[in-house]
């Protein structure tokens, strides 16, 4: 299982910790809200592999471009979602599947970050962020409909 702490700012797999960035705006299920979603999840589907290091996703398909800080400049207010993208799906109707708390509706994802990106403080819209090099270790050691557990 993985284990997403809030609190700490932690992501533990295996015996394995890392240090990750969730939402600036704090744990939350609502859509619209941009808070991280608490509770039972499972990784629903892995999209990335084979990809290179810094790959920029847009709705979950590469772009072509590789992350650098010169396109970064180029487009300032991007989210950028980068490498590997573990989405999650909601395993509590009510709580965080199905109607306005859809997990999986709501695009939150563990995903690789811009070397810029400050780890051990919230920080995304609602997604885990994680370094590049640890989601590729990560995404390669889990497997589809590994259980999630994220913990404010």
């Amino acid at each position: 299982m993985i284990l997403i702490d809030i609190g700490r700012q932690q992501l533990t797999f295996e015996g394995r910790t890392w240090s990750v960035s969730t939402a600036k705006n704090g744990p939350g299920e609502k859509n619209g809200s941009f808070c991280t979603p608490r509770g039972k999840h499972i990784v629903r589907a892995k999209i990335g592999a084979g990809q290179p290091p810094g790959t920029v996703f847009v709705r979950r398909r590469p772009t072509g471009e590789v992350w650098t800080p010169e396109l970064h400049a180029r487009y300032p207010g991007r989210d950028w979602m980068l490498t590997r993208i573990l989405w999650l799906s909601g395993r509590e109707p009510g709580f965080n599947r199905l109607g306005d708390v859809d997990t999986m509706r709501r695009y939150i994802y563990i995903h690789g970050s811009p070397d810029t990106a400050e780890m051990g403080k919230p920080g995304s819209i609602g997604c885990v962020r994680m370094r590049n090099r640890d989601i590729v270790e990560l995404f390669d050691r889990v497997a589809p409909y590994t259980p999630v557990e994220i913990r404010a």
